[in-house]
C-alpha cells in the first residue's frame, strides 16, 4: 500500500505531466482511446463547448446592444478577448460552492471581464447556452459524418468499378442462388450509406437553434428587458441565429428544443451504423470463404492460439460498435417522450452520455469502413472455384434449351435432367464428390451434346445479367453526382488505432 505522501506526489505529477497524459487509475473510454478521430473528440471536449457558450455570450450581448440596450463596445471587446482561454480554475472552484455550471463559468468569465461582468447571460436562462450548444455540437459534428460518409462512398465507388465484370455467386439465405458480380454486392452497400447520406442531408438541413426563450419559453424576461416592445423581442432569436451561423430558431419550445430533435439525430445515426453492420457481416461471410478479405498487416496477430489465423477483425469491430449505436438510439426516444411539460432535468445525464457517445462510436464505424474497403482483396481463383462447383446446376436450363435445338423433347430432357442433378448433388453430398454433373449429362445420349459445347455453358459471365450495365448506370447516374459535388470533402484517409 502506497503512504498518503506517495499518492499525492504521484498525482501531482500526473498533473505536471499535462491533461492529456492516458490515466492509468481510473476508467476511460474506449471511444477515445480506441476508436474516434481527435476531430471528432474536439467537437465534443470541454473546449468547444465552453468556447461556444462564450460565443453565444457574445452574440446575446451584441445582439442586445443593437436593439437598443446600454451595453458598451467596449463591453463587448473585453468579452471577445477572452473567447477562447477558459478560466477552468476558476470556474471548477466556484462550482463547488454553488452547484451550476452555467453560473460558475458566468463567474469565471466575469473575473476575465471585470467591464462585461455585469452584462454577461443577461436575460438568459441556462439553456440558452446548454440547449444552443448542443444544436452547434450535433450539426459540427454531422457535418464530419457527412465528410466520412462521401468519402466511404468513393471508396465503395472505386471498388464497384473495378470489380463490375467479376462473376461470384450470389446468395439468398445463404444458399447459392443465380451469379451477380462483386461489384454489384457492392453496389448494395453503396445504395444503403447513398440513402443514410440523404436522411443526414435532410435532417442537418432541418436543424435550428434554441434562441433566446427564457425560463418556459415565453420570453418574460427579454419582453422586461425590451420594456414591452414585441418587435425588438421577435428580432432577438434571428440576429442570434445569423451571428452563430443558423438559418433560424425553432418558432416555439418550452425551456429547451423539442428532445425529439435529439431522437432524429441519433437515428441518422443508426441507420448508418445498420448500413455498416450489414456490409461487415457481408465482408465477414465472404473472408469465411476465402473469397474476399479485408486488410491484414504483416505483424498483425490473429489468433493467440492458432498462429496461421486471419480473423476480420476489423469487420467485426464495425458489427460490434454498431450495435451499440442501434441500441443508442433509444436514449433519446424515451428521453423525448418522458418530458414533462416545459422541462425536466432527468434528460440531462443521459444527453451527456448518449449523443458524445453515439457520434464518437460512428465516427469509429466509419473509419473502419474507410480503411477495410481501401483495402480489400479480391480472390478471382477461389471465386471462379465455387462458382464452378454450383454452376452445373444454374447451367442446366441453358444445356436443355441447347439439346432441345438439336432435337430433343423438352419434357424427356426436363425429367432426365432433374434426375441426373439429384444423383450428382448426392454425390456431392454423400461421397464429397467434385460436382460431375457435366460428366453425366456427356455420358448421356439423350442429350447429343459434346464435351466443349458443355464446357461452353459454364462460362461464368453467360450468367450475371446485367450486372455490368446496372454498375455503371448506379455509378454514373446516381453516386458520380454526389461525390463531384462534393469533390472538395474527398480523399481522407483513416487512421486505425488498434
Amino acid at each position: 500500500m502506497l503512504r498518503d505522501a506517495e499518492v499525492t506526489a504521484a498525482k501531482q505529477t500526473k498533473i505536471r505531466k499535462g491533461r492529456n497524459t492516458m490515466s492509468t487509475d481510473r476508467y476511460t473510454s474506449p471511444l477515445s482511446e480506441r476508436y474516434a478521430s481527435r476531430e471528432m473528440q474536439y467537437i465534443f471536449s470541454q473546449d468547444m463547448k465552453f468556447r461556444t457558450w462564450r460565443r453565444l455570450w457574445i452574440a446575446l450581448a451584441e445582439t442586445e446592444k443593437e436593439l437598443g440596450l446600454e451595453i458598451t463596445q467596449e463591453q463587448i471587446d473585453e468579452l471577445k478577448s477572452h473567447a477562447e482561454d477558459i478560466n477552468y480554475d476558476v470556474a471548477k472552484a466556484r462550482e463547488k460552492v454553488v452547484r451550476h455550471d452555467v453560473m460558475s463559468h458566468v463567474y469565471a468569465y466575469g473575473v476575465q471581464c471585470p467591464k462585461a461582468k455585469g452584462i454577461i447571460h443577461l436575460g438568459a436562462t441556462s439553456c440558452y447556452v446548454g440547449d444552443n450548444t448542443d444544436i452547434i455540437i450535433m450539426a459540427e459534428a454531422l457535418k464530419l459524418v457527412r465528410k466520412k460518409l462521401v468519402n466511404a462512398l468513393n471508396e465503395l465507388a472505386a471498388f464497384a468499378d473495378a470489380q463490375k465484370a467479376q462473376p461470384t455467386l450470389a446468395f439468398t439465405h445463404f444458399q447459392p442462388a443465380q451469379p451477380t458480380t462483386v461489384g454489384k454486392r457492392a453496389t448494395l452497400w453503396m445504395q444503403e450509406f447513398f440513402m443514410d447520406l440523404n436522411d443526414l442531408d435532410y435532417v442537418l438541413d432541418s436543424l435550428k437553434l434554441l434562441g433566446s426563450k427564457g425560463t418556459t419559453g415565453t420570453q418574460a424576461s427579454f419582453l422586461e428587458l425590451f420594456e414591452g416592445d414585441q418587435e425588438k423581442v421577435d428580432k432577438l432569436d434571428p440576429m442570434i441565429a445569423q451571428k452563430m451561423g443558423f438559418a433560424g430558431c425553432y418558432p416555439v419550445s418550452g425551456q429547451t428544443y423539442s428532445r425529439k430533435v435529439d431522437t432524429r439525430v441519433l437515428n441518422i445515426l443508426a441507420g448508418i451504423a445498420a448500413s455498416a453492420h450489414k456490409m461487415s457481416n457481408d465482408i465477414r461471410l465472404l473472408q469465411h470463404l476465402k473469397e474476399v478479405e479485408e486488410p491484414f498487416e504483416k505483424t498483425q496477430i490473429g489468433s493467440s492460439a492458432m498462429a496461421y489465423k486471419r480473423n476480420p477483425m476489423r469487420s467485426e469491430r464495425i458489427a460490434s460498435l454498431a450495435r451499440y449505436v442501434m441500441v443508442d438510439a433509444l436514449n433519446p426516444a424515451i428521453t423525448s417522450a418522458t418530458q414533462w411539460f416545459e422541462r425536466t432535468l432527468d434528460d440531462s445525464a443521459n444527453k451527456r452520455i448518449s449523443i458524445p457517445e453515439g457520434f464518437l462510436a460512428v465516427d469509429g464505424i466509419l473509419d473502419l469502413c474507410l480503411n477495410v474497403v481501401d483495402g480489400l482483396v479480391v480472390y478471382p481463383k477461389v471465386i471462379e472455384k465455387h462458382m464452378r462447383s454450383e454452376l452445373p446446376f444454374m447451367a442446366t436450363e441453358n444445356i436443355m434449351m441447347d439439346a432441345v435445338k438439336a432435337g430433343g423433347d423438352r419434357q424427356e430432357l426436363h425429367e432426365k435432367i432433374r434426375e441426373l442433378s439429384m444423383e450428382a448433388g448426392r454425390r456431392v453430398k454423400e461421397e464429397g464428390a467434385d460436382n460431375q454433373l457435366m460428366s453425366l449429362i456427356a455420358e448421356d445420349e439423350m442429350f447429343n451434346l459434346d464435351a466443349q459445347a458443355l464446357e461452353n455453358s459454364l462460362e461464368p459471365s453467360r450468367y450475371i445479367g446485367c450486372c455490368v450495365h446496372q454498375v455503371e448506370r448506379f455509378l454514373t447516374e446516381v453516386i458520380n453526382p454526389v461525390l463531384e459535388q462534393n469533390r472538395a470533402d474527398l480523399g481522407v484517409k483513416a487512421e486505425i488505432n488498434v
